[in-house]
């Protein structure tokens, strides 16, 4: 139970943050590298998760993929 609160957390921690890059299409405070680091290091997370069967790490790693994923485009295309 707690680690499926912590992966909603988590998750949807990006959310807010994907909302407001779409609206406003300001990404200048947004780190490139880090964002860049934390779309690689998600996506190791889902391939893991794949490679050991593990649902709640897949479903997680997938969202925050798409969520982390959305803010770097934005990021590189309206720098």
């Amino acid at each position: 139970m707690i680690g499926m609160l912590a992966a909603c957390l988590t998750t949807f921690g990006f959310l807010p943050q994907v909302i407001k890059v779409i609206k406003t299409k300001d990404t200048g405070a947004i780190s490139l590298g880090m964002y860049s680091m934390t779309v690689l290091g998600i996506g190791l997370w889902l391939v893991h998760g794949i490679m050991i069967r593990d649902f709640p790490l897949i479903f997680a790693n997938a969202i925050s993929l798409l969520f982390s994923s959305i803010i770097l485009i934005y990021k590189i295309k309206y720098r």
